[in-house]
């Protein structure tokens, strides 16, 4: 278990711990802001969602330290010797600006053991932050097949 409650980690009213230990995950806090927030987590039912937490590779959670309340999360799924899938990053609006979303991915990635990974992830918003942790365009090496439109 990694966990990261500097004193750099408040906003002057709060403070957060980042940890990736799975048994802090708070799946209601992760399934009320991707079923109501995400615009790429509306379509999963609320069990698509806790088996993801469930069989994720690693999970990073930021919590209040005052009420243990959770307000960020990511999850990644890996072979655990080359590869990893970043997924379902936020942070809930109100904790933002904090830095708490680099936090999260710092500790994630290169905090964590797939820090020599090939990292991918798929996303319409937020490519500066994730651009200062190596993500960029794919390159000629990468392919994706969508998601297919349920029939």
């Amino acid at each position: 278990m990694t966990k990261d409650s500097s004193p750099a980690a408040h906003n002057g009213r709060v403070q957060y711990e980042i940890d990736d230990d799975p048994s802090r995950i708070q799946p209601d806090a992760v399934w009320e802001w991707l079923s109501t927030e995400a615009y790429w987590g509306r379509q999963r039912s609320r069990e698509d969602v806790m088996t993801q937490i469930a069989n994720a590779w690693r999970v990073v959670g930021v919590y209040r330290a005052d009420t243990g309340a959770q307000v960020g999360f990511a999850r990644a799924v890996s072979d655990g010797v080359t590869f990893a899938y970043l997924a379902d990053v936020f942070v809930i609006d109100g904790h933002r600006g904090d830095s708490l979303g680099k936090r999260i991915l710092q500790l994630m990635i290169e905090d964590g053991p797939g820090r020599d990974f090939r990292w991918v992830l798929f996303t319409g918003d937020a490519h500066g932050l994730y651009e200062q942790f190596g993500f960029s365009a794919p390159d000629p090496t990468a392919m994706v097949r969508p998601a297919r439109s349920p029939s």
